[in-house]
This record gives C-alpha cells, structure tokens and sequence, in this order.
C-alpha cells in the first residue's frame, strides 16, 4: 500500500488529468454540459416522487427531500461502480503501450464521480431550503460521510475493475447487481417499513448506514449514528486494502488479456 501513495504523489499530474477527463467526459458534445450533473438528479426525484407520493400514497412529510437524501448518493455510488467495470477494458490500448501506475484508472473514475455527487449535492442544499426545514449544524459532519462513501466505492472499484477484465460477462452482472441492491437500500422507503423478518437485508447493506447519515444531517437535522459510520469507514480501509491486493495481483496480466 505504501507504493500506491508513492505511484499517486509520483503520478499527480497524470492523476488530476484522468480525473478532469472523467469529470467532462461524462457530457462530452452535450449542448447542456455540466447541468446535467443537476438535471438528472431532478428528474429522477420527480419521477419517484410522482409514483411513490402520489400514485403509491407514501405519507413521508416533505418526501421530495428525503428522497434525493438517498437518491442522489446512491446515483454516485451506481456510477462509479457501472463505470469501473468497463474502464480497464476502455483503456486497453493505452494500457498496452504505456506505462502508468494502473490504480490511477479506478481512482480517477471514483474521485470524478465524486466531484458530480459533490455538484449534486447543491441539489439537496436546494430541497432543503426550499421546503423550509433549513441547515443545521449537522451538516459539518457531510465530510465524515463522503469519505465513508468513498473508501467503499473505491475498495468495490478496485476488485471490479480487476476481475472484469478476465471474466467479461460480470460487466452484465453488475449492472443486474445494482438494480438488485437499489431495492435493498432504503432509498424510496424508510428502514422502519421493512418488517423485522427483512431487516437483515438493510443491516448487512453498508449504503444503508451511509444514506441513514446523509439523512440526518440534511432530513432529520440531527446527530448521524456515529459508530456505524465508523464502522463503515473501516470496512472501507480494510476494504481498498483487500481490493488493492487483489488487483495488484490480477494487474499483472492486463496487457495480455486486453
């Protein structure tokens, strides 16, 4: 783990031009460009907004708000992982002719999908405020739980990216995997509506304690469950540790397979 710091402080300027290509390539020729960084999110809130608050009845006070608590950060999560399992594979050709540090691929997908979420946080700021419930002072720990979720995504990141250079059809597989995993968070619907025999389901979810927090400190305005989110950090340590190991191993046989 210590050459990987080293490889990122060597490789910096390499590393801030991945992640700027990340963060415009994402609406690359796009007439509205980065605004879709916040049309999207939008649109997405009004539909499920329209289905579950008007069509499925949800009686959840201000639910546009506690809604885009859990959407918006899952949407980042999605992304992020969508976009790792295609990125060697996208990257073949220069991979094969250049030499580079390769953990600075996952990690330029992740930080650029980061920097989005960061933009599309303005989002919540702004459903917030417009629904009256104000900031509180629970929003300084917003840090604490960004990079929660980074570590997580980051340590997935690592082993998907790898392993999907072998075995190309867990590209396919992730995408089911997500849409699964959509419905196991509590994204649409708050953990008290799921009976006690499914809990488990949220309990072993680490999205589900990092959503819970992004939700007290915006929607609830109160004190995040602090010893789940650092029980969740550490997972996500030990996790981009565990993750790094297993693509530093598979890494070797890049070139080859693409």
């Amino acid at each position: 783990m210590e050459n990987v710091f080293k490889n990122l402080y060597n490789y910096r300027e390499l590393l801030k031009t991945s992640v700027k290509k990340e963060v415009r390539s994402k609406y690359k020729n796009s007439f509205l460009g980065v605004l879709w960084s916040f049309l999207n999110p939008l649109l997405q809130i009004a539909v499920y907004a329209l289905i579950f608050s008007l069509i499925l009845s949800n009686q959840q006070p201000h639910y546009a708000v506690f809604l885009c608590c859990g959407l918006i950060p899952w949407t980042f999560f999605s992304s992020a992982i969508n976009k790792a399992a295609f990125t060697f594979i996208e990257n073949g050709n220069i991979i094969k002719k250049v030499y580079f540090p390769r953990e600075i691929i996952p990690i330029s997908v992740v930080t650029g999908e980061t920097i989005n979420f960061l933009i599309s946080t303005i989002i919540i700021l702004g459903f917030v405020i417009f629904n009256g419930l104000g900031i509180s002072k629970y929003i300084l720990l917003y840090p604490i739980i960004l990079i929660a979720q980074y570590l997580i995504v980051l340590a997935i990141s690592f082993i998907i990216s790898s392993v999907c250079v072998y075995l190309r059809d867990l590209q396919h597989f992730v995408g089911i995997a997500l849409q699964l995993l959509f419905y196991a968070a509590p994204i649409v619907y708050s953990p008290s509506s799921i009976p006690e025999n499914y809990q488990w389901i949220l309990k072993y979810n680490p999205m589900t304690y990092i959503i819970n927090a992004y939700r007290d400190i915006f929607y609830h305005q109160t004190m995040i469950d602090i010893k789940h989110i650092l029980i969740v950090l550490l997972i996500g340590v030990i996790g981009c540790i565990v993750g790094y190991f297993i693509f530093s191993k598979l890494q070797k046989g890049f070139a080859e397979q693409l």
